[in-house]
């Protein structure tokens, strides 16, 4: 297990970023087929209201208290990472932190801490419940 988290802590924070926004698109997806019966245009669209930076970075703000010290640092460093990507519907900030959000799930996933990633996916969705 350590190889792997060494392994992934070579990786670029960004590249957990990417991973994460797939993990976390797919979880809203099937909490929303789970907890719905909305047809698929408008799980579409709600998925969006969940997904997009402002969501993110708000659920990021929601329960930072919550990540251990490790995580912390992740998101920081997920956040301070010079990104040439500038979006094009949010605000600079709130991208940022949305990018850092999507890191910790990201480096979750990637060093396979499925329960403490589960715990995170939880408190990040508690409405959808």
């Amino acid at each position: 297990m350590e190889d792997e988290e060494k392994r992934v802590n070579e990786l670029s924070p960004l590249t957990w970023a990417y991973v994460g926004d797939a993990v976390y698109e797919l979880y809203i997806r099937e909490k929303l087929v789970e907890n719905t019966k909305l047809k698929p245009h408008k799980l579409h669209i709600e998925a969006i209201k969940h997904v997009k930076a402002s969501a993110q970075a708000e659920t990021l703000k929601k329960i930072e208290e919550y990540l251990t010290e490790e995580e912390k640092e992740i998101v920081r460093r997920t956040r301070n990472t010079k990104n040439h990507h500038l979006p094009k519907n949010a605000d600079v900030n709130e991208y940022m932190y949305a990018t850092a959000f999507e890191g910790l799930i990201g480096y979750l996933y990637l060093t396979k801490k499925g329960e403490r990633l589960k715990e995170v996916l939880s408190l990040s969705t508690s409405e959808l419940h």
